[in-house]
């Protein structure tokens, strides 16, 4: 009887929104993302080039990134490679590319993304695949 009087004034615990970093130098696209993630009730932070998203994802940890492959500063398979590096428990990388090339895809999954998706892309393609990444993790 102790035990139930126990857990009935326990409060559920309150659990976070999962946080993505869009790394991304397309106002439009960046624009698109946070709009479909925000109303699936992720929080998403933004960065406008690879210098600036690792540097976020650094002081931030997000659990999962999506990640343009063509950007100033520092390409997108040069942050995943440091992401790779980095950090010991990897975190969750989907790279979106305009690019055809299978070669590209190829080094991506070396590189060890999670998930590859091509430009242009249905919203909810993208949306599935966060989804999908994040439920299994903590």
């Amino acid at each position: 009887m102790a035990k139930k009087a126990k857990s009935e004034t326990q409060e559920p615990q309150e659990t976070k929104p999962k946080r993505i970093l869009i790394v991304d130098d397309d106002y439009e696209i960046i624009d698109a993302l946070r709009y479909a993630l925000e109303a699936k009730g992720f929080e998403v932070m933004i960065a406008r080039d690879g210098n600036q998203g690792l540097a976020m994802a650094e002081r931030e940890v997000p659990d999962l990134v999506i990640l343009d492959m063509m950007m100033p500063k520092r390409s997108g398979f040069l942050v995943l490679e440091k992401l790779r590096r980095t950090h010991t428990v990897p975190i969750r990388v989907i790279m979106i590319t305009a690019n055809e090339g299978s070669r590209h895809k190829a080094y991506a999954e070396m590189l060890g993304v999670d998930d590859y998706i091509r430009k242009p892309f249905a919203m909810d393609r993208l949306v599935d695949s966060v989804s999908r990444l994040l439920a299994d993790t903590v």
